[in-house]
């Protein structure tokens, strides 16, 4: 008798599969946070200042922003495995180029590269692994194994950041991608099988270019203000370029067919509520994230290793309590949930605008904690109370706008925290002071947030099953680039 599972929907073949795309989303992962533990040897190797750092941070996180959701797009309508295979030689071929680049220029355009690379990888990952399982429960069990590792990936950037700084150099957190790259490009093009969408949309042109330059000339103007100038005429223009191109990008999306961004969408309170709330929750993560490393460096004399295994407790804190998240959410409910983690966050980061250079460590790892517990309870919950409030056949769609205005906020987050420090340096205050300055804005703005949420958000409790899904919505920041992001572009 023939198996149930044969040719292409072998069990072996799933296996590959999913060993190919999970190790893709690992590296993508590993990319987010391995970064900021390299930051302060990049800072030294590179001659560069605080804003060289954000733009070296800021221009993969830019590109996955606004590129996301087009990716998901460009891997249902061109083929899944096209798409993942282009993004991860794209990838590879950039994190070459990122370790072999001999000034900040080579370095920043690099990660432009990545970026592009992460944006096709990630949701024609999950778009793979979807495709591949079309059991509901067998589906879900995988992505789980595919959130697993990315967040894995996730909680191991810091430690593998600080080994391979302080063993070869910044260059080497990028040239460890190379052999991963290469045995996922030969793996890929011998075990994926292709699959499509043919109902998938027209991509987006004009809403995707208009969203990259105007959120991108916005991002020069925050990170490059501080060195030119607030009042400058460089500064003023792109303020006002910004404006313009944003607003055109409203004004196309209107009137599009099948625009990137649906503005319809926003006339629902729920979902409005849960994207302002998640562009705070990305800001206040990765802009406070960037300053970890270099706090204790710079603040407290640690090591490049020890600075790298001193932040884990953000990043092991968010692994251990996401995968509750959904579960207490659809207990409690999502108002709950959400304003709790707000809460804690901004506790956790006012906490730490309180540290100073002889502060003990034991007095600042579980302010690091308190705050990655925070940031955990509300990333998948605010992506649920997003999808809730739109029509089943749009949850991939909502949970896609919800992941890129994470990333917006995360952007935003570096260029806008860097500049408080850069303000406070340039009045004549300290790092220490700047830093300080940065966490305790960071925290005020994340404790309104949880106001706001709690004023506004529903009193409605999730629909039955809400707990599965929001458990795979992935662990962190980055997270960035966790699942939730990925589904985007999947809506076969």
């Amino acid at each position: 008798m023939t198996p149930p599972h044969t040719a292409a929907g072998s069990r072996p073949n799933r296996a590959v599969l999913l060993a190919v795309t999970c190790l893709g989303q690992f590296m993508v992962l590993l990319d987010n946070t391995v970064v900021g533990a390299a930051l302060p040897d990049m800072q030294h190797r590179l001659h560069t200042q605080l804003t060289g750092l954000q733009w070296i941070v800021d221009a993969y996180v830019l590109l996955v922003a606004m590129l996301l959701m087009s990716g998901g797009v460009f891997a249902d309508r061109f083929g899944r495995k096209r798409v993942y295979l282009a993004g991860v030689a794209v990838f590879t071929a950039a994190s070459v180029w990122c370790s072999l680049a001999p000034a900040l220029g080579w370095l920043v355009a690099g990660r432009v590269l990545q970026g592009i690379g992460a944006a096709a990888l990630s949701p024609a990952s999950l778009a793979l692994v979807t495709a591949a399982h079309p059991v509901p429960q067998e589906r879900l069990r995988a992505i789980g194994l595919w959130a697993g590792f990315s967040g894995i990936g996730l909680a191991a950037g810091p430690v593998a950041g600080g080994v391979l700084t302080d063993a070869f150099g910044w260059p080497a957190v990028f040239l460890v991608n190379l052999p991963v790259g290469v045995v996922l490009l030969l793996a890929g093009l011998r075990h994926l099988d292709e699959s499509r969408n043919p109902n998938a949309p027209a991509i987006d042109v004009p809403g995707t270019v208009l969203s990259v330059l105007g959120v991108g000339v916005l991002t020069y103007g925050l990170i490059e203000g501080g060195a030119r100038g607030w009042t400058s005429p460089v500064i003023l223009a792109s303020f006002a370029a910004a404006l313009v191109l944003l607003a055109a990008f409203v004004a196309v999306e209107a009137r599009r067919p099948a625009p990137m961004l649906p503005l319809r969408l926003f006339r629902q309170r729920l979902f409005t509520v849960s994207n302002t709330a998640m562009v705070v929750v990305g800001f206040a993560l990765m802009g406070s994230s960037f300053f970890f490393s270099q706090f204790f460096v710079y603040v407290q004399g640690s090591s490049i290793l020890r600075a790298g295994l001193q932040t884990l407790p953000v990043s092991l804190a968010m692994v251990v309590v996401s995968p509750y998240a959904g579960r207490l959410a659809a207990r409690y409910g999502i108002r709950v949930v959400v304003t709790t983690g707000l809460a804690l966050a901004g506790a956790g980061l006012m906490a730490l605008g309180t540290v100073h250079a002889d502060t003990g460590y034991g007095n600042v790892w579980w302010r690091l904690a308190v705050a990655g517990t925070g940031f955990a309870l509300t990333l998948s919950p605010l992506t649920g109370a997003a999808v809730q409030a739109v029509g089943p056949q749009e949850g991939g769609l909502a949970s896609g706008v919800s992941s890129t205005t994470r990333q917006i906020g995360a952007v935003l987050g570096v260029a806008v925290l860097g500049a408080v420090v850069r303000a406070r340096e340039s009045g004549g205050a300290s790092f220490e002071t700047g830093l300080d300055d940065a966490f305790l804005a960071a925290g005020a703005i994340t404790s309104a947030t949880a106001v706001f949420t709690g004023l506004w958000l529903t009193r409605s409790r999730p629909a039955e099953g809400y707990e599965t899904p929001q458990r795979l919505t992935g662990p962190g920041p980055a997270a960035a680039t966790a699942p939730d992001k990925a589904s985007a572009g999947s809506r076969s």
